[in-house]
């Protein structure tokens, strides 16, 4: 099972590691983190995806109530939620393959932003699971190299009161 936390924490050093110490100590896992800045520079968001049984995801919330640098933390099913991420893949490409891979970008809405005489970086915002689908096409092709941001989700307008 997983679970989405919104967490509201203080925008100050040593912030993300207490929090991530949190997890290493309790043996919890992070399947996905990202943090940023809201519109109060005070004031972070870190949006923490992690999978375990009821219990476990109940005490992760409970131990993040806890920390003092914590102002909120909101929690949410993926089905409650609009999640996106960013990949940015890098790849090697031939005249052979050229075609395909702009076919599957246009297919997947997949942007390319930056081209070479053989390489082409490629940039993806969507869903995990498109995202995850998106790289599998790619595995065909000689991946150089893949960065990829952690999940950010709000809750859907109708489940916000």
């Amino acid at each position: 099972m997983k679970r989405i936390y919104s967490v509201l924490v203080e925008n100050r050093s040593g912030v993300l590691c207490k929090v991530a110490g949190l997890f290493w100590r309790r043996c919890f896992n992070i399947d996905s983190l990202a943090v940023g800045e809201t519109m109060d520079k005070t004031v972070s968001n870190m949006t923490i995806v992690s999978s375990g049984d009821q219990r476990t995801l109940e005490q992760i919330e409970k131990q993040l109530n806890k920390k003092l640098d914590v102002i909120k933390v909101k929690t949410f099913e993926e089905s409650e939620s609009i999640s996106r991420e960013l990949v940015l893949v890098k790849i090697h490409y031939n005249r052979t393959n050229r075609k395909d891979i702009m076919e599957n970008c246009d297919i997947m809405h997949a942007d390319i932003v930056d081209l070479s005489k053989n390489q082409m970086t490629i940039q993806l915002c969507d869903t995990p699971e498109r995202v995850q689908i998106f790289l599998d096409t790619l595995k065909t092709v000689s991946i150089v190299e893949i960065a990829r941001t952690g999940t950010l989700a709000l809750l859907k307008c109708s489940q916000t009161s």
